[in-house]
């Protein structure tokens, strides 16, 4: 049998797994933003920007979108730790030399747990599961889509071989299927989303996997 304590931190209550994936996801997202800010050589200003842009940018879209306090203003502890995984990535960058694309490992991370926190927390406004699958991709996506534009480079979610937003949908319909329609518990279908997400992206990251591209015929 699981160890009761092992037990509650694997499988804890909703609104707990789903907070602290939210931390998760904002301080991978900051991680993310500071690499692919640091590799366009920018000065720490600059690298907080983006890393902040990535890290807070999807959820406050998602909050706008259905009306909801904008979290990181509700809970500030989302900005400091946003900022505080920017500061030290940006510390621990200037010692050791890192690999130009090692930000698609912490950016396919974040995008996988904001998938099932976004889906939820419309779950949670009442939606429709159509519109929370949306909510969670667009929570998932729109951070590197701020990342991407400040650093002046085509956003990924619009380039083709990268399962980015796909990875994203499929894992909020897992989620929401599961717990809706399968009988399985919140937190168990919370992980099954992440782990759907997130094996998708990879899969697009190095195998190039992608989806069909628009090519007239004329």
């Amino acid at each position: 049998m699981m160890p009761s304590y092992f037990q509650d931190m694997v499988f804890p209550s909703l609104s707990d797994f789903i907070y602290w994936a939210g931390v998760v996801a904002v301080v991978v997202s900051a991680i993310s933003g500071t690499l692919e800010s640091g590799a366009r050589q920018m000065d720490v200003v600059g690298v907080t920007v983006v890393a902040l842009a990535t890290a807070l940018g999807g959820g406050t879209i998602r909050d706008m979108l259905l009306n909801r306090p904008v979290f990181w203003i509700a809970d500030p502890f989302y900005l400091h730790i946003a900022f505080l995984g920017a500061l030290v990535t940006f510390i621990v960058a200037r010692a050791v030399s890192l690999p130009v694309k090692l930000f698609v490992i912490p950016d396919a991370i974040g995008l996988a747990i904001f998938t099932v926190v976004g889906a939820q927390i419309a779950l949670d406004m009442q939606v429709s599961w159509f519109v929370a699958v949306v909510m969670g991709v667009v929570t998932a996506v729109f951070g590197g889509v701020a990342r991407d534009i400040f650093c002046n480079t085509i956003p990924m979610v619009f380039l083709p071989g990268y399962l980015y937003a796909a990875a994203s949908f499929f894992g909020a319909l897992v989620f929401i299927s599961l717990q809706e329609w399968a009988s399985v518990g919140h937190v168990m279908a919370g992980w099954a989303g992440i782990c759907v997400a997130l094996a998708l992206r990879l899969l697009g990251i190095y195998l190039r996997i992608g989806l069909p591209t628009f090519k007239s015929r004329g």
